[in-house]
C-alpha cells in the first residue's frame, strides 16, 4: 500500500540549514521511545552532517550574497553554498546545467564571495 501526500510548498534550504531541521527531528524522535528512526532518515542525517562544513545563518548570507550577482540564480546559489568551490573548474560544474556561461572575471567574482565564508 503506498500514501501519497499532496505538496504543499517547497523551498531551497542549505545542508547547513537541512542539518539543522533534522537535529529538530531527530530529537523529536528521541522524546518518543516507541517509535523507530527510518533508514532514510538516519541516511539525511548523517549525510547532512558529514558534508554541513558552514553554520546555517552563514550560508544563508552567502546564498544571499550570491544572489546579488547578476548570472547566479537560486537554484545554483544554493549549489554552490553546499559545495564552496575553490577554484574557476568546480564552480564552472555548478554552471554546467544553468543557462549562463560565465566568463573568467564572473567566476572570479562568485569565488571572492564563497571566499569570505569558506
Amino acid at each position: 500500500m503506498t500514501i501519497f501526500k499532496e505538496v504543499l510548498g517547497e523551498e531551497y534550504v542549505t545542508t547547513p540549514e537541512a542539518k539543522e531541521l533534522l537535529a529538530d527531528i531527530e530529537a523529536e524522535r528521541a522524546l518518543d521511545e516507541d517509535r523507530e528512526m527510518r533508514y532514510e532518515l538516519a541516511r539525511a542525517i548523517e549525510h547532512a552532517n558529514r558534508f554541513s562544513t558552514l553554520e546555517a545563518a552563514e550560508s544563508r548570507e552567502l546564498v544571499e550574497s550570491l544572489l546579488e550577482l547578476e548570472k547566479v540564480d537560486e537554484p545554483t546559489a544554493y549549489k554552490i553554498a553546499d559545495v564552496l568551490p575553490e577554484d574557476r573548474d568546480e564552480l564552472r560544474t555548478l554552471f554546467a546545467q544553468g543557462r549562463y556561461t560565465l566568463s573568467g572575471d564572473e567566476l572570479d567574482d562568485v569565488l571572492d564571495v564563497v571566499a569570505k565564508y569558506a
